[in-house]
């Protein structure tokens, strides 16, 4: 009997709450769990504004992105990022102050 491959287990990751999200590491459907709980997490540091980069591509993710952001009550505004911080293959966030 073969023994299970320990390097497929889902392992729990410990994110850096800094407030840039790279999505690159993520598959994207996670991203609709991870968002919010990233964004809750930022929160509870006291960081306001995030930088979420999820690249250039097609703009499917990008779009996926927008969409869970607009259904979020605690996001203040969403821009696409300047060209100094990923252009629009990153979403600047400002989040509501408790």
């Amino acid at each position: 009997m073969k023994e299970p491959d320990e390097s497929k287990k889902d392992v729990a990751l410990e994110l850096p709450i800094e407030g840039v999200l790279d999505l690159h590491t993520f598959n994207p459907r996670d991203v609709k769990a991870l968002l919010p709980d990233y964004i809750t997490a930022c929160r509870e540091k006291g960081i306001y504004e995030i930088r979420i980069i999820h690249g250039k591509g097609t703009g499917a993710l990008r779009k996926t992105v927008h969409s869970i952001l607009g259904k979020l009550p605690v996001v203040a505004s969403v821009k696409l990022a300047g060209e100094d911080a990923g252009g629009w293959g990153a979403t600047i966030v400002v989040l509501e102050r408790n």
